[in-house]
């Protein structure tokens, strides 16, 4: 030891690399070894279990004077325990290295895989796992706000209730795009999903014990963004109705100012929704092989009905000439005879037309706000419309493939298909009574 004095930055600054190795001792055993090569080490010795034995606390000057001294009287303390300090040191670093790879977008990342659906399987409706479309919607939101994000490279442990927080709030109500964002303004409705998916994350990290608790439901949601109002599917009355039919018979004309013209096949997907008070995605996901033309008759198979049982659809004449108009523009597949009706224009005839084009469509028409009316708004419109005509709300039900009560959970699709005949057919001369002289007629085409 060149000294018993404690030691200064000074001291140390000034020490030059000699033949050998040599101390710079401070307080209480603490010192500083200096290499050949110059490197300044801290270390401290200790007695443990009748051995003498040496703890490396690290290099100078990132490690400082007082950082030093505090490290020495940590270890101290565990010597006190009976606690090889450089032992605890060594399971500290690997346990940080744990964490370190137990990130939060790495654990969304697990709880996606655990509940989403099967991409590669075509059926919607997977046991045990999300709809296809939820998980898409999951893995979409999840993956820019969380996985791919700076907050998901962090370890879960290390996560409070004030990131969550921050992470909600800036969804919610962002007045800028950022990164891939297309809209500039906040999203509440995402926002509101965000906490949710997280604390399911959190719940994951918890139960496997990357985290020792849920700060996601730290606070509500409210106190980040205002939660919006749930906004029922409004059903169009027949002022309401006209609009909606005039504004598609001139969807796709071009208007000025505008670069593109609306495409026709998604004009028609919006008329066969109102002519078959069916689910959107019941339509969307329809293919070629479940129409029976000469029966004037779509069976929809029960994997994609919401009750999970097939449902038969009677055909009116307006449907029958849309249909007929489809396949000239959106040809089924030469080889079978079959495909999508509706393709995803992006993703090419592998996939079926996106969850939002249709809503899309509605909202270019400018149904929003006051005047919102969005795709599943068919069903209510159908509902209301016909009850409000007086047919038998058992016919109505079962043209909505609605369950029905005291029928033990069993729907018989072959009931009333006479009478939701003859009603559906009703209903779309209805629609056709509220179409403008200007509007496109429907032309039965012959097969």
């Amino acid at each position: 030891m060149k000294t018993t004095k404690a030691l200064t930055a000074k001291v140390i600054n000034d020490a030059k690399p000699a033949g050998k190795p040599y101390k710079l001792a401070d307080l209480n055993r603490l010192y500083i070894l200096v290499s050949v090569a110059g490197s300044k080490t801290w270390y401290w010795n200790y007695r443990l279990d009748g051995k003498d034995l040496s703890y490396a606390i690290g290099k100078w000057p990132e490690i400082t004077i007082a950082d030093a001294r505090a490290a020495r009287a940590a270890a101290e303390k565990l010597v006190e325990q009976g606690i090889n300090p450089t032992a605890s040191k060594k399971q500290a670093v690997q346990q940080t290295k744990v964490e370190q790879a137990t990130t939060f977008g790495g654990i969304a990342q697990e709880w996606i895989d655990q509940n989403a659906a099967d991409p590669a399987n075509p059926v919607d409706k997977q046991p045990g796992k999300w709809s296809r479309y939820y998980s898409q919607q999951v893995r979409n939101f999840m993956g820019r706000y969380v996985i791919n994000a700076p907050i998901g490279q962090r370890p879960i442990k290390s996560i409070t209730s004030a990131d969550i927080f921050q992470l909600v709030k800036s969804v919610g109500t962002r007045d800028k795009a950022q990164g891939d964002e297309r809209k500039a303004n906040g999203a509440p409705s995402i926002a509101v999903l965000i906490k949710q998916w997280s604390s399911a994350v959190f719940a994951l990290a918890v139960a496997t014990q990357p985290a020792d608790s849920n700060p996601a439901e730290g606070f509500k949601v409210s106190l980040a963004v205002k939660k919006p109002k749930s906004r029922p599917n409004k059903a169009l009355d027949e002022n309401e109705l006209r609009a909606v039919l005039s504004a598609l018979s001139q969807y796709t004309v071009k208007k000025d100012g505008r670069k593109y013209a609306g495409q026709r096949d998604t004009c028609i997907a919006i008329e066969l929704l109102l002519l078959t008070a069916v689910r959107t995605v019941e339509l969307r996901k329809a293919r070629w092989s479940e129409f029976n033309f000469l029966k004037a008759e779509w069976t929809i198979p029960g994997e994609r009905m919401k009750m999970g049982l097939p449902h038969v659809v009677p055909l009116s004449t307006q449907a029958i000439a849309l249909l007929q108009e489809l396949r000239l523009i959106n040809p089924p597949a030469k080889a079978d005879g079959d495909g999508w009706l509706f393709p995803n224009r992006r993703r090419g005839s592998a996939d079926c037309m996106s969850a939002t084009t249709i809503n899309r469509a509605l909202g270019n028409m400018g149904f929003n706000g006051e005047r919102a009316f969005r795709a599943h708004g068919a069903r209510g419109t159908a509902s209301t419309t016909l009850h409000g005509q007086d047919y038998d709300p058992l016919i109505v039900d079962s043209a909505l493939a609605h369950k029905q009560k005291g029928v033990a959970g069993i729907y018989n699709q072959g009931k009333y298909l006479k009478q939701r005949r003859a009603m559906m057919q009703a209903y779309a001369d209805h629609l056709d009574s509220l179409k403008t002289v200007s509007d496109e007629p429907y032309t039965v085409l012959s097969l």
